[in-house]
């Protein structure tokens, strides 16, 4: 079952419609790879229902390839809201999630825009995703802690900093 559940969760490919109203148009896109990409924007609307729903995780306990309330990891519970919210198909893993998104620079984060950590052996590369709630404050599954939100400026999350960006492909 967790097999099934591990190869099932990293497919991440959507096609849209004219009818989907978060596209606005009949180009087919998909998120694993350029086929014919087209701007997403997401608006101020959407930015606060992003964080509203974020804060409805608070205290859901960490499961690794979990993707729901009941249990989550980072990339799961980023993926799930901005479907749920957006109708954005993100992909399952985040460093996908880093690939994904327009990079932006700290000073431009607006909430809802993504946060992108290397928090396991290689520094250099994303293994953590969080969502900005403003405030310099993000909710992130922590693998200790569950669903929490922690400011941005603590030293750990300092140091292991990689990038932040806005989904707009």
């Amino acid at each position: 079952m967790f097999l099934i559940a591990i190869l099932t969760s990293c497919h991440s490919s959507k096609k849209v419609t004219a009818s989907d109203p978060i596209y606005g148009n009949t180009e087919n896109y998909s998120s694993d790879g350029p086929e014919q990409e087209q701007e997403i924007k997401i608006n101020g609307k959407q930015r606060k229902a992003i964080v509203k729903e974020a804060n409805k995780w608070l205290g859901t306990p960490y499961k690794y390839a979990g993707e729901s309330r009941n249990g989550t990891d980072c990339s799961g519970m980023v993926m799930t809201i901005y479907k749920d919210v957006c109708g954005i198909k993100l992909p399952r893993n985040s460093a996908k999630q880093a690939d994904f998104c327009e990079k932006i620079k700290k000073k431009n984060l607006r909430p809802g825009d993504l946060l992108f950590f290397a928090t396991g052996k290689d520094k250099k590369k994303v293994s953590h995703v969080g969502i900005y709630i403003g405030d310099d404050k993000m909710i992130h599954a922590s693998t200790s802690r569950g669903v929490v939100i922690n400011k941005i400026t603590e030293q750990y999350y300092e140091k292991t900093f990689i990038s932040c960006g806005k989904v707009v492909k």
